[in-house]
């Protein structure tokens, strides 16, 4: 296991961290508000900080707002090699910020790992974007005219991130906005604050390094006050936000009655469906790793398995014993699967959600307890748990963001479908088969309705490749991959008159 000193100290966390960064310096809190950060790892404190307060808030938009107008005017691959710097800052420093990832969130190491892996993907990704900002060209119907599109930088975006991804998010939000000409204010989690510290004590000697402006990454760490303030705040041309549903509807809310723009990305009660035709063990690596994964924690978990009627007993089977087998305890050690839960209200929630299934008829196959004794002393370690329940159990329809996979039967692919379908989130979704029929019909518009769907692989694990978003209450977000890049810039269109009149469209006359 890494020594934890040895990383804080590389990373440059110190017993008291400084809250608020302009990107090139750190910035003092003046407000009162202490907060302590201890892993759930081990219940030890990692460090503290005191939270911004609105004097902070008013420093750093000062700051984005000036930054603003300078970097919308750098040339795109210019900022993609700013982009490409911190990239390979991250590569060197890849396993001590993995391994911060796992002893504040609590996440395994490998997962931990994955996570930085995925910033340095997304910032090779917005490097090759840098040059590839392209717009279309349309014929005009008025001759002696021609028609294009191009796309202009939005100014500021808001980026308020969630704990489950301390670092990722914020990566596939701030190095995209960045090649197109954004500027950033990031509010990340108050559960996991160093790791953002971390982030930004990387970033900071790259762009000195380039004798760059203050205000084009920054960063702010607050209390809900300071998401709030984000939302409503005028001057911030998008807000991205990772999160509950719960808290996208707040914050999509704040940001419509501005007439604002906003990113969602908001919960998931993912389905995989198993149908007759698949191959069972590659099934069951991937319901495994997606339901244990990050405890539970993903957004992208697998909280349900509708399993075709005729492999049910079989696939309970496997499932039984393959949970059997999991090593549960520090995720810093490689040999453990899962690690701690975020801390004691996650564990609240997971004792209550299997309560509720039992209550609504539901059966408990394996696990639910809370770990206690050496190792588990933080209080925030649960044996994973298996249930046999109703696609319709209230509990089913919500989602626990917690190590819980139930289990139902179907008869007809299209009933499997309607079943994983009847739920408010739509994020992520798969199916296990090797029946192009019913792969196929799993991707058609009778289909997942999800933004992910998936074939003989997991809900979790998405490559940055990809748009990554999903609908109903997800939020209909989109980020990270394929022309997500779009919803950082704002479309324009322009027309250009090289004849000798000025004709109108649609043939309207208007003589003087």
């Amino acid at each position: 296991m890494q020594n934890i000193a040895q990383v804080l100290k590389q990373l440059g966390i110190k017993k008291v961290s400084e809250s608020v960064c302009t990107g090139n310096s750190w910035i003092s809190a003046v407000g009162t508000s202490k907060k302590e950060i201890t892993s759930p790892v081990d219940s030890q404190l990692i460090g503290s900080l005191i939270y911004a307060s609105e004097t902070e808030y008013e420093a750093i938009l000062k700051r984005t707002n000036a930054a603003a107008i300078y970097w919308k005017q750098i040339p795109a691959p210019k900022r993609g090699e700013i982009v490409r710097q911190y990239g390979n800052v991250l590569r060197e420093n890849k396993t001590a910020l993995g391994t911060l990832v796992s002893y504040e969130m609590g996440k395994s190491l490998q997962e931990g790992l994955g996570e930085v892996q995925e910033m340095i993907d997304i910032c090779d990704f917005a490097v090759g974007l840098s040059r590839q900002l392209y717009g279309l060209t349309m014929h005009s119907e008025r001759p002696n005219h021609r028609m294009y599109e191009q796309w202009q930088p939005l100014g500021i975006v808001g980026i308020i991130s969630a704990f489950n991804f301390p670092v990722a998010v914020w990566a596939w939000n701030s190095m995209i906005a960045c090649v197109c000409g954004d500027v950033s204010i990031w509010k990340p989690s108050e559960k996991t604050p160093l790791s953002a510290v971390a982030c930004m004590n990387l970033l900071m000697p790259v762009l000195n390094a380039n004798k760059l402006p203050e205000g084009i990454f920054t960063l702010i760490n607050g209390d809900s006050t300071i998401g709030k303030k984000l939302a409503s705040d005028v001057r911030i041309a998008l807000i991205s936000a990772t999160g509950s549903t719960r808290m996208g509807r707040e914050v999509g809310k704040a940001v419509a009655e501005r007439l604002g723009r906003s990113l969602l990305e908001l919960g998931g009660n993912n389905a995989i469906i198993v149908t007759e035709n698949a191959d069972l063990n590659m099934a069951l690596r991937a319901i495994v790793f997606g339901s244990v994964g990050t405890a539970g924690q993903r957004c992208t978990t697998t909280r349900r398995l509708i399993v075709h009627e005729k492999i049910y007993d079989a696939l309970v089977k496997k499932l039984l014993a393959a949970y059997k087998q999991l090593k549960i305890g520090n995720p810093l050690d490689e040999k453990n699967h899962v690690g701690p839960l975020i801390d004691i209200d996650a564990v609240n929630n997971f004792k209550a959600a299997l309560e509720q299934l039992k209550k609504q008829g539901g059966k408990l196959l394996i696990g639910g307890k809370i770990l206690k004794g050496k190792g588990f002393e933080s209080g925030c370690y649960v044996e994973p748990a298996i249930c046999a329940a109703q696609n319709q159990y209230e509990i089913v329809q919500h989602e626990t963001f917690a190590p819980i996979l139930y289990l139902m039967k179907y008869s007809k692919i299209e009933e499997a479908l309607a079943m994983q379908n009847d739920v408010k989130q739509g994020l992520s979704s798969a199916i296990f088969s090797n029946n192009i029929r019913e792969t196929e019909y799993f991707l058609s518009a009778n289909g997942s309705d999800c933004g992910i769907a998936n074939v003989n692989i997991g809900t979790s694990g998405a490559e940055i490749g990809g748009a990554f978003g999903g609908e109903k209450e997800t939020g209909g977000g989109r980020e990270s991959g394929s022309d997500s890049w779009k919803a950082y810039m704002r479309r324009q269109t322009n027309t250009i008159n090289y004849s000798d009149t000025v004709p109108l469209a649609q043939g309207i006359k208007f003589d003087l």
